[in-house]
């Protein structure tokens, strides 16, 4: 019984590490029209650069779908960071 407790409070004390290491660090996602999202490894983001070419009248849809794009891509790679690093402290855990 206690040693379950204890393996938890490990694998508690491993995920806060990870989840301190996520907040420090920044993935980037540029798009070709102008677009830069930086979003940390936490899925907060960080900033977001738009190239004034972009912010023309009758452009929304199309600058909308470019940004709605470059923000999931920040996203995908933020959580691949994510799985890399949980896989790396925790091998054989299951779903990674």
């Amino acid at each position: 019984m206690f040693d379950k407790m204890k393996e938890l409070m490990e694998m508690k004390k491993q995920a806060d590490k990870i989840k301190r290491e996520l907040d420090s660090v920044s993935v980037e996602a540029t798009d070709i029209r102008g677009i830069k999202i930086v979003i940390n490894g936490s899925q907060n983001v960080q900033s977001i650069e738009i190239d004034e070419a972009l912010l023309v009248a009758g452009n929304k849809k199309r600058f909308e779908a470019d940004l709605m794009r470059s923000v999931n891509t920040a996203i995908r790679k933020s959580q691949n960071l994510a799985a890399q690093k949980m896989k790396a402290v925790m091998p054989g855990f299951p779903g990674l």
